[in-house]
């Protein structure tokens, strides 16, 4: 397997350009295609940024042995949960609620309360975020999240159980 042939910090480093880039493509809809992101889209990308953060700290880092591991289970687990969130838009997306109704916008909803209300009311969803906007290959910018998050988690969770080299 390729993953057996190349170092962790390879690896790590790897996930960290991945995530970099999925950002930069983020931004480059935002800014150039004029695509809004929707609190969903908004937590996928802190997703992403914490998968980098926790990918370039361990490429730096060069852990060996428990340390691999444990990286590679916070990537792994970072991962699964934009994954989560992913996967909850994508539903949306295809089986969108019956009355649209946009919501607040994160912004409001974390300054307005603490995060443990404000979770739920984001992974409601909002007619904003069931809507797709853009879509390659047939699948939406959710879907390619989850596709990527779901890669990234494979890769952390490879790592958490790959064996030692001698």
């Amino acid at each position: 397997m390729l993953l057996d042939r190349l170092s962790p910090r390879l690896v790590f480093a790897a996930v960290f350009l991945v995530c970099a880039a999925l950002m930069g493509f983020g931004l480059v809809l935002q800014h150039v295609q004029n695509l809004e992101p929707c609190p969903m889209c908004i937590m996928q990308r802190v997703a992403f940024i914490v998968c980098a953060a926790v990918a370039l700290i361990a490429a730096l880092h060069h852990p060996q042995g428990i340390g691999v591991r444990i990286y590679g289970l916070l990537v792994a687990a970072t991962a699964l949960a934009g994954a989560s969130v992913a996967a909850r838009q994508s539903w949306l997306q295809h089986f969108p609620p019956k009355i649209v109704d946009c919501g607040p916008d994160l912004e409001f909803m974390l300054g307005s309360f603490s995060l443990a209300e404000a979770l739920p009311l984001i992974f409601r969803g909002t007619g904003d975020c069931s809507k797709v906007q853009w879509t390659f290959l047939g699948l939406s910018i959710a879907e390619w999240s989850l596709v990527w998050f779901v890669a990234i988690a494979v890769v952390g969770i490879y790592l958490l159980l790959r064996r030692q080299r001698a």
